[in-house]
């Protein structure tokens, strides 16, 4: 039988050293024989040991070695034939190997346009692929120039700058990875990345050349002066940059520089030439004189100036700027055209021109002849002014009674409520403003109507109005007349020590410098469009520096609104909530008393018109935000002050339109006390006599609530859905305005009466008046000395501290009212660290079980307070969390302007938009006006705007909405400006703040810090107290803060006990009376009785007479007002009386002492039979009700007086009269008859 296989061999791979069986089965008869070939030829067992036949057929080959691949076939063999199998492989490999490199790629030189090749070769097992990346292990580009080599080298023709570089070569194969790098340096000549221009300086200056040059071997910069070297001195420097700097150049370096460029491979130059001018200050070309002008002329006053460089021109006149507006007008040349000229713009006007090397100026009076000759609108003075009551009144009445009579329906309504003086004499003045504006507005109708002329440009002249003899007829039958205060600073035993709540007679030469109700003062003259009154941008077709205006919505839209915020790393939120409640206390405008116009009396949203008192903001095309087809926002326009704007005619002539600061312009706690007798009398707590606040109610923490406020529904009751609780009674009337500022007034409300309580127990003998006026003394003081060491350093920064300068002393020449400026622009800078949210922690810094409260959930929400765990969890979420940042692409939150004052189905406010509005509304100058007076650079075009605002995508947008950088408004730009290092402010807000806060401080009699308002000894004890012992003494259960409440810290490990935070030494104030003889304290005892205050005195007779003799100093004591207070310890004992003259004395003191004590003893039986005093003093009893005047009834309830006033419904006839003794206008008889059909 044929042999047969069974089973066949497989092929196998083997290594070095390894056994293989190749397996050969075979069947037959006889049993064949197994053979083996390898490549056809037979295998001698016997030749080779390793090689073994088995049993079975099994071939096995023990270590194997490369001899031994090959093809391998078994044959079965007998008698009756053979058989093969099929053939199989042996290969063979030997051991993995890691890849090395045989040849490294070495560095390599190559010229550009050559060509360079970067050998790399490795072996390795299996054999390593090489490849080749670039710099960081990039791949190569894909460049026909850049091939591999089949050997692995890098070969690059044609050689570039750029090829120059680091290359890396990788060999991998399975077992691992190497690499190799190697740099090809391109040798380059030298080209030059920046080159120096020609330059022309002023001598003295510093010059810079700026000269870089690259190449490869980096070229070296050499410069020369006319082929020779350069002058060997300290005043040319070469910088390692190359660039060439010559300082405080002379004449003679003037003349042609050459800049080379130098490596081994050649060299470049280039050449510039320095001009050198000499120092020229501005010399005057032409000058001006005095002159004497026609009233309603237009006048051009010459000046023009020549120096190097090209002066400047400017004019000031009586040392305030004057602005371009339609009033005034500054040629190129430097000439000034006032239009219209008035008496108001009679004085002396002075031309000053500057450039970098000085300045000069020179200076003329113009007066101003105004001819007694009847005027166009004499004929329509009566009629016009009849008309005016009657139309002012009606749009006021029907306001009020929107208002009052039932719950606000609308943002509109709030903002109405939040804004609407609650003082009667506020109220009584701005009627009387709005009555005069209303009656030239309508003498101007009958005059255009007449004349065919446009009253609304500039062509008309508004001093040929109205002849003077009707003037006066107008002043008094306005009301005007009557609201001009005289004021009588006689009682200087108060005046000496306290303030008046108005702020009159702070200044004695100037009683009315920083009062409430007066005008804001003003850094640089009014712009408006007309000269005098009309707002920029009024007119939306008017082109100013070639560019219509933008509406200050769509610049809110572009620039201002935000959704995302930084939270700033420094400073917590009560940075800001102090900024909002310090505002608060120096300025508020008195805004129209009218939401209607004056016209028709259709309200101001509605109609989307600028008719007086309307001003409404429009609303773009396509904005987001429009409702049920609305095409403006509400704004109604600043009640002007008499005597300014459309009034000041009454005056004569044209003065430009001011407006009404409401209160008092120092930091006084106007906001805790009020800006008027009024307003403090409301406020305190007159049945007690212990010189306390009123108080609401009292929480479980044993600590009160600010009252409520009585009257009429209020902007807090806007919701019947949330809460009926009303709004809280305090010294400004915004203090409901959101919790966190109504949690601050509640905390210094508290402090009030916390400090007058210890007073009263230290000083028994002291009436509820002195009580009341030394609190509210320590109380502003305590907010000075907290506002300028705490708050103020952080705002300003190192460099604003150094620009705000040390005190130095009161000074009686500065005005300290609040500017225009600062009020309606530099001082909203708070609105940019407004966070979206007002936090709300408990005592542990965890959120309260009701939550975080979104801030247009804040406003007006008093209920929130009295139901939501009061004060405490607002404070800490004030203190205890981080504020936010002010960064110039994210200023206002979307919070503020698309949800201000917001409500269901209405059209919510915008914060921005309304601030933009307002400064125009004020005629405050552009934005370019204020850099000039705070000697910033002038903007010509918006890059030259880029050291002051350096994102250009800001820039860009500035442009794109303004077209030009004169037309910018002052609030937008200020706050897009790159903040100062170390401050929150940027350098144009700095100047502004700055310049306001060192006013406030200087012109203040008062200032805590001048010598004689408080003794050594307090002055002391005031610069204890800080805000943080403010919280820890008023606060429910404030135990933990930090020392800096201002400063972010860490809870727990930044916080302190309240127990470690300083505290105010009230002793410092007590009257030692008892035991004075032996105890030796009786200056203490008399410093009370006499007149405290400052060493430098208004007039020069106050100064304190020099010698006082030993005879009379007791008649000096009880008579002379000239008796100096003297904290020197020198003074008291050279003026000590002599032993007869003191005890004396002391007898004397001790039976006014007596007849004080008999007094009280009176007062308080005489309070103990009745329950109310009100604030004339007259006593009510309980029950007891009463009218204070004809619209308001007022009831004695438990000690606490409640008074209504009566809101007047619509009368029936066109023009209602008031009559005496009636609250609300009625209709006569005749007037019905007109009415009817």
């Amino acid at each position: 039988e044929r042999p047969r296989i069974t089973s066949e061999p497989q092929d196998v791979d083997v290594t070095s050293g390894n056994t293989v069986y190749f397996t050969c089965r075979a069947e037959g008869n006889p049993k064949p024989e197994i053979i083996w070939l390898r490549n056809n030829n037979e295998l001698s067992m016997k030749e080779d040991s390793r090689l073994n036949l088995l049993d079975d057929g099994t071939l096995m080959i023990q270590n194997t070695k490369e001899t031994d691949q090959g093809i391998y076939q078994c044959m079965a063999k007998n008698v009756a034939g053979e058989v093969k199998t099929q053939e199989v492989t042996l290969r063979y490999f030997e051991s993995p190997a890691r890849p090395s490199f045989v040849i490294h790629p070495q560095n390599t030189e190559v010229l550009v346009g050559e060509s360079v090749t970067l050998e790399c070769s490795a072996t390795g097992h299996p054999q390593p692929r090489i490849t080749w990346t670039k710099g960081d292990r990039t791949p190569l580009p894909s460049d026909p120039r850049i091939t591999i080599t089949p050997s692995g080298g890098l070969y690059i023709q044609n050689v570039k700058q750029e090829d120059s570089g680091e290359y890396t070569c990788f060999a991998t194969n399975s077992i691992d990875n190497i690499h190799a790098t190697a740099y090809i340096i391109v040798q380059a000549l030298p080209q030059f990345t920046v080159t120096p221009q020609d330059k022309t300086v002023i001598e003295g200056q510093t010059v810079d050349f700026p000269c870089e040059a690259q190449g490869y071997p980096q070229p070296v910069i050499a410069w020369t002066k006319g082929g020779g070297q350069l002058s060997v001195d300290r005043r040319h420097l070469v910088l390692s940059s190359g660039t060439l700097r010559i300082s405080r150049v002379a004449l003679h370096d003037q003349g042609q520089y050459e800049c080379q460029a130098v490596n081994i491979i050649g060299s470049q130059r280039i050449v510039v030439y320095l001009t050198v001018q000499p120092r020229v200050t501005p010399v005057f070309a032409s000058v001006p004189s005095d002159m004497t002008v026609e009233v309603g002329t237009n006048v051009q006053i010459p000046c023009s100036a020549q120096g190097e460089p090209e002066p400047v021109i400017t004019w000031n006149k009586d040392g305030v700027q004057v602005t371009e507006s339609g009033k005034f007008h500054v040629s190129p040349e430097g000439f000034l055209t006032i239009r219209d000229v008035g008496t108001a713009d009679e004085g002396r006007y002075e031309c000053v021109a500057r450039n970098t090397i000085g300045y000069s100026s020179v200076s003329m009076v113009l007066s101003v002849n105004v001819p007694n000759v009847s005027r166009n609108g004499d004929p329509f003075v009566q009629t016009s002014i009849v008309e005016a009551i009657a139309t002012v009144d009606r749009a006021i009445n029907s306001t009020r009674t929107h208002l009052f009579d039932s719950r606000p329906r609308s943002p509109n309504d709030l903002l109405a409520l939040f804004r609407y003086p609650r003082d009667p004499y506020t109220v009584e003045q701005a009627r009387a403003g709005e009555i005069f504006e209303r009656t030239l507005q309508l003498i101007q109708d009958h005059v255009q109507d007449g004349l065919m002329v446009d009253l609304n440009g500039t062509s008309y002249h508004y001093n040929d109005l109205v002849s003077p003899q009707y003037l006066n007829l107008i002043a008094n039958l306005s009301g005007c007349t009557a609201h001009r205060r005289v004021n009588n600073c006689s009682d200087m035993c108060f005046h000496q020590k306290y303030r008046t709540h108005d702020g009159t007679c702070n200044n004695l030469q100037h009683p009315m410098w920083g009062a409430s109700l007066t005008a804001f003062e003003r850094l640089l003259k009014s712009v408006y469009e007309n000269g005098f009154n009309l707002p920029r941008g009024i007119e939306p077709k008017r082109l100013s520096n070639g560019y219509a205006l933008p509406m200050p919505r769509l610049v809110s839209t572009t620039l201002i609104g935000t959704e995302t915020i930084t939270p700033d790393d420094q400073y917590t939120h009560m940075l800001m909530q102090w900024g909002q409640f310090l505002d608060h206390d120096l300025d508020l405008t008195v805004a129209a008393l009218s939401e209607a116009r004056f016209s028709d009396g259709q309200h101001c949203s509605s109609v989307c018109t600028n008719d007086p008192p309307c001003f409404s903001i429009m609303i773009p095309p396509n904005d987001p935000r429009v409702r049920n087809g609305a095409r403006c926002m509400f704004f109604v326009r600043s009640s002007p002050v008499c005597g300014s704007g459309m009034t000041s005619l009454l005056m004569n002539s044209v003065y430009p339109r001011e407006q009404i600061n409401q209160l008092t312009s120092y930091i006084d706690a106007s906001n805790v006390y009020g800006s008027s007798d009024h307003e403090a009398l409301e406020i305190r707590d007159l049945a007690s006599q212990r010189g306390l606040l009123r108080q609401g109610i009292v929480q479980r923490s044993g600590k009160p609530l600010l009252p409520f406020a009585t009257g009429p529904p209020t902007e807090c009751m806007r919701d019947e859905n949330e809460s009926p609780i009303p709004c809280f009674l305090a010294g400004d009337q915004r203090s409901n305005e959101q919790l966190g500022l109504t949690s601050i007034h509640t905390l210094w409300f508290r402090e009030h009466n916390r400090i007058a309580t210890e007073l009263l127990k230290l000083n028994p003998h002291w009436d509820g008046d002195t009580i009341y006026h030394e609190t509210r003394k320590i109380v502003g003081a305590e907010m000075q000395h907290i506002t300028f060491s705490h708050w103020l350093p952080k705002i300003f920064g190192e460099v604003g501290m150094k620009m705000l300068g040390e005190y130095k002393g009161y000074d009686p020449s500065v005005n300290s009212g609040i500017t225009n400026e600062f009020a309606t622009a530099a001082f909203r800078f708070g609105h940019t660290l407004i966070n979206p949210f007002l936090y709300r922690l408990d005592e542990n810094f965890e959120p309260i079980p009701q939550g975080h409260l979104p801030l247009h959930k804040a406003f007006f929400s008093p209920f929130r307070i009295v139901n939501e765990g009061g004060i405490d969890p607002l404070l800490r979420g004030l203190f205890g969390v981080a504020g936010k940042m002010r960064v110039p692409s994210q200023l206002l939150n979307t919070e503020l302007t698309e949800r201000l004052f917001s409500m269901a189905r209405t059209v919510a406010l915008d914060l921005a938009a309304m601030n933009i509005q307002r400064g125009r509304d004020h005629g405050i100058p552009p934005y370019h006006d204020f850099r000039v007076y705070c000697n910033l650079s002038s903007a010509q075009t918006f890059e030259d705007l880029k050291n002051e605002i350096k994102n250009p995508e800001i820039r860009e947008k500035l442009s794109r909405l303004y077209g030009s950088p004169l037309n910018v408004d002052l609030f937008p730009a200020l706050m897009v400006e790159d903040l100062v290092p170390g401050s929150r402010l940027g350098p144009t807000l700095m100047c502004l703040l700055s310049t306001q806060f060192r006013r406030i401080r200087d012109g203040d009699r008062l200032w805590y810090e001048n010598p004689g308002v408080f003794t050594p000894a307090q002055l002391t004890q005031i610069k204890q107290t800080s805000l943080a012992r403010v919280l820890c003494d008023n606060g429910d259960n404030i135990t933990r803060v930090q020392h800096d409440v201002f400063k972010v810290a860490e809870f727990p490990h930044g916080y302190s006990s309240c127990e470690d935070i300083p505290k105010l030494d009230l002793r410092m104030w007590q009257d030692c009376c008892e035991d004075c003889r032996t105890r030796g304290q009786f200056n203490a005892f008399s410093y009370h009785f006499r007149g405290r205050r400052s060493l430098d005195y208004s007039f020069q007779e106050d100064r304190p007479m020099k010698k006082i003799k030993m005879s009379k100093t007791v008649s000096s004591v009880k008579q002379s007002k000239y008796f100096r207070n003297a904290t020197s310890a020198s003074n008291e004992n050279r003026n000590m009386p002599a032993v007869n003259d003191f005890k004396e004395f002391v007898l004397e003191m001790q039976k006014t002492i007596s007849s004080l004590r008999n007094q009280i003893k009176k007062l308080e039986s005489r309070l103990s039979k009745t329950d109310c005093t009100d604030e004339k003093g007259k006593s009510y009893s309980s029950n007891e009700t009463w009218k204070r005047d004809p619209c308001t009834v007022c009831e004695c309830k438990v000690g606490q007086i409640t008074c209504f006033v009566e809101s007047c419904p619509p009368a029936d006839c066109e023009a209602p009269v008031k009559v005496k003794g009636d609250c609300c206008p009625v209709c006569l008889k005749q007037n019905i008859n007109k009415k009817k059909p």
